[in-house]
């Protein structure tokens, strides 16, 4: 008996209830968790589509009315929280550990002025009035990248992290990445042939990584 064919024959599927019907879920992939399209809006076709042979445990599909999702097959994401209001593009072999946070907005104004007028859309004062436009960009990630527990990826310019072999570990920003992995190579936490990458909190002009 082939056991692994036998498997990825099974079409995917959400273990708490139905998923939704623009949600499609590869072969094999199985979705675990009661909240998991809780805050899931997105209304146009296609808007969620995870690869075959994934495992989203306890994953928050958080998608805005044009928010887009495409993760591909192999993953593995733990406890992880997807903020999606415009595309959030995951590569394959894809690994993320447990509560991080990936959002492609920072879900409100940077502009001084627009926050106070934001506030006040907000508030009860605002009766009925909308929101200032709230930026977002793209955030892609690539085949066979690791991202570590407690990492967030988030801001309204574009995150890319498209290298194989590469793990974020929380908590850090920097404008230098490259100085980043030079003092971790200096200290003997990582050596030049299998960089580690520490960009996992990007924010703001912070966002763009490239290797």
């Amino acid at each position: 008996m082939n056991v692994q064919a036998t498997h990825t024959s099974l079409p995917g599927f959400w273990r708490n209830g139905a998923a939704p019907e623009n949600a499609s879920l590869g072969t094999g992939t199985v979705i675990t968790g009661e909240l998991a399209f809780k805050r899931f809006r997105a209304s146009h076709a296609a808007a969620l589509v995870v690869g075959s042979d994934c495992a989203m445990d306890g994953v928050h599909f958080n998608l805005g009315n044009r928010g887009s999702l495409a993760i591909g097959s192999c993953c593995y994401f733990t406890n992880v929280v997807l903020l999606c209001e415009l595309e959030i593009r995951i590569g394959s072999y894809v690994v993320i550990g447990w509560n991080s946070t990936i959002a492609d907005t920072d879900f409100h104004p940077l502009e001084p002025a627009a926050r106070i007028a934001d506030a006040i859309a907000c508030s009860p004062l605002a009766k009925g009035a909308p929101r200032p436009p709230i930026a977002a960009e793209p955030i892609v990630i690539g085949d066979n990248v690791w991202i570590g527990a407690n990492a967030t990826i988030a801001g309204h310019s574009a995150a890319i992290i498209r290298t194989a072999n590469a793990t974020a570990c929380p908590s850090l920003e920097s404008n230098d990445f490259a100085a980043v992995d030079r003092r971790l190579e200096r200290a003997g936490v990582v050596s030049p042939n299998k960089p580690l990458l520490c960009p996992a909190k990007l924010l703001g002009g912070h966002a763009r990584l490239q290797i």
